[in-house]
Order: structure tokens, then C-alpha cells, then sequence
């Protein structure tokens, strides 16, 4: 039986473990917090995924050592900005023959490094056995065993679709490719974008409005993959477009939620506040944009979105500067 070890118990970790449980894969979870250790052991996550029964073989953990022994599969589902602080503290209990999946969807402030290129550069684990999972998949929705469909992505195919196997229960689909760099850089940016377009929602935007950010969002996306190497076909599939529509429309995505309520003329500290959580994508905007100068790619949509988040700009200017840019052809 494969066997596999999942850092992180927040909603996106205990889904997944969930999805492999049921796909046939014995899980242990590794949790900093004893209460949530606790939940997971008694069969559900209630500060993460209330009233979702887990299924069986899933045991939980706050020894990362004990979590990690023997794993097949070692998923990484720790919030994006504490990956190397995590991987400081535990990433030498990694198998040294695991394949090591990130489930994170963030560019590290700073040095502008990919989740897998923090992996590899921390962890110390080949870029041949790190999967990037990424697709429409939120959380909640897979809990409850609504049909989904994801990418597993990995520079060796072999160990993606050694991953894929092992998360193919009914009602999840994986596919694969080999395009690391544009199904990562996919979950990043459409954290961003989706708070654009909760922003756009918030100010009471209809439809046309919130189409249009997502369509100009999508072109951002694949200049600055198209920069970085990727493969411009990994935009228009799963992890590029599927994950950007989930994303931006859905009212249980966190980032669309944090937008709206920006909209709406809260600040970043009061969004917070009232949430108790701060979404993917507040963090990592700046780091995207930096990325982005770094590599000459205009990213008009995530640079302003980035000066109502970190320089307090209101969400009802952007809308001005965004729509007063020079013209010019769509798709130059």
C-alpha cells in the first residue's frame, strides 16, 4: 500500500489527505496545534472543515518525524510565506525516495522563489521528484466528494502520474504534465487576481466588469509565464484558467472574499480583523509584481491590486487607472 505524509492540517491539507485516503493511500497529517491533531484523529477537521467526516486511514500527528517514516508521498500543505521556516525545522525527515508534493499557491517575499524552488533549495530534494498539485480545487467542495479534476505536474512524468494514481478516487481526476513553472505560477497570480475581482464586486461591478478582469488577468498570467519558460498551453487548461474561474466566482475562495469585503471600503487590517485569516494572495502580490519587473512583463491588473494591499490606495481608483491605460492591441 502507498503510503503518505501530509505537513499542514488547514482546509486545502485535510482535503487532500482525504482524496488519497479514498483513493486507497494509508495518510498520516502532521499538525503543529494538539487540538486539530486531536480532530483529525477523531475523524473530522471542525476548525478547518466543519461537519466533513474524514475517511478512514488518516491518523494525525504533531511528531514530524513520526508523520514523515516511511512515506511514499510527502505532501507539503503549509501556508506559502512559512515553507522555509517549516523546511528549516523539519525538512531532513523527508524520505529521501519520496515524491514531494506542493499543494502551496505563492511567490516567497523576498527572494520572488517559486514554492517548488524553495523546496529543492531548502529541502534539498530534487526538482525530479518535486509535483506542483494544482487545479480548481477548492477545499471544501472536495471534501464533500464534489467531482473535480487537477494537474500533477513534475519535470519527471513518471513521478507525476505516480502522484495522479494515488490521488484518483471517483470523484477526483488528475491529470499530468511537465509544466512546473506555468501550473505553479498559475495558482500563484489567480490568488491576485481573484482579489481584483472581489474588489470589482465590492464596488458593485456587475458581470462585464468582473469577465474582464479575469480575461486581462488570464494575459497577465501568461506574459509572466511566457517570461519564466512556461508553456503557454498550461494557461488555457486546468491550473491556468479552470483554477482562475474557481477562484475569482466562487464565494468560498478567501481571496475573492478578502476583495469583496476591500471593495466594500474595509481596510486590509480590518478584513483581517473580522476573517481571522489573511488570503494567499495579500501576501503574495508584491512579490509577483516584483517578479514580473524583474523579467520587463507589464502586469497592470497586479500592480494595482498590490497598491490598495500594501500602499493603501483605494479599490475605486484602480478602476480609473486601469481603464484610462493607453490602448493598444489585445494581443501584443
Amino acid at each position: 500500500m502507498t503510503t503518505a505524509a501530509v505537513f499542514g492540517t488547514g482546509s486545502w491539507g485535510t482535503a487532500y489527505a482525504a482524496v488519497l485516503a479514498d483513493g486507497g493511500t494509508d495518510v498520516r497529517m502532521w499538525g503543529r496545534r494538539q487540538e486539530v491533531v486531536d480532530q483529525v484523529n477523531a475523524g473530522s477537521n471542525e476548525d478547518y472543515l466543519p461537519g466533513i467526516a474524514l475517511p478512514h486511514g488518516i491518523s494525525a500527528t504533531t511528531d514530524p518525524a513520526e508523520a514523515a517514516a516511511g512515506a511514499d508521498i510527502v505532501v507539503l500543505a503549509v501556508p506559502s510565506q512559512t515553507l522555509r521556516a517549516n523546511l528549516t525545522d523539519w525538512g531532513s525527515v523527508i524520505p529521501g525516495d519520496a515524491a514531494v508534493v506542493s499543494l502551496m499557491k505563492g511567490v516567497e517575499l523576498g527572494t520572488t522563489k517559486r514554492m517548488s524552488e524553495v523546496i529543492a533549495e531548502v529541502g534539498g530534494v530534487a526538482p525530479e521528484r518535486i509535483v506542483v498539485l494544482s487545479g480548481p480545487n477548492l477545499a471544501k467542495e472536495i471534501a464533500q466528494k464534489q467531482p473535480a479534476a487537477s494537474v500533477a505536474a513534475c519535470v519527471d512524468e513518471s513521478v507525476a502520474e505516480l502522484v495522479a494514481k494515488a490521488s484518483n478516487p471517483p470523484y477526483f481526476r488528475p491529470y499530468t504534465n511537465t509544466d512546473v513553472v506555468g501550473t505553479e505560477l498559475s495558482g500563484a497570480v489567480k490568488n491576485v487576481i481573484a482579489l481584483a475581482v472581489g474588489m470589482a464586486e465590492g464596488l458593485g461591478m456587475g458581470d462585464n466588469s468582473k469577465a474582464s478582469i479575469i480575461t486581462r488577468g488570464l494575459a497577465e498570467t501568461t506574459r509572466l509565464g511566457m517570461a519564466l519558460g512556461a508553456d503557454p498551453k498550461t494557461f488555457a487548461g486546468l491550473a491556468g484558467v479552470g483554477d482562475l474561474i474557481a477562484t475569482c466566482m466562487s464565494p468560498l475562495s478567501r481571496n475573492r472574499t478578502f476583495g469583496l469585503n476591500l471593495g466594500r471600503g474595509m481596510s486590509v487590517e480590518e478584513v483581517v480583523a473580522v476573517t481571522k485569516q489573511t488570503a494567499e494572495g495579500v501576501k503574495s502580490c508584491e512579490s509577483i509584481l516584483q517578479l514580473a519587473e524583474e523579467h520587463g512583463v507589464r502586469v497592470p491588473i497586479i500592480e494595482q491590486v498590490a497598491a490598495v494591499v500594501h500602499d493603501g490606495r483605494a479599490p475605486k481608483d484602480v478602476v480609473g487607472a486601469l481603464m484610462m491605460r493607453e490602448l493598444k492591441n489585445e494581443t501584443d
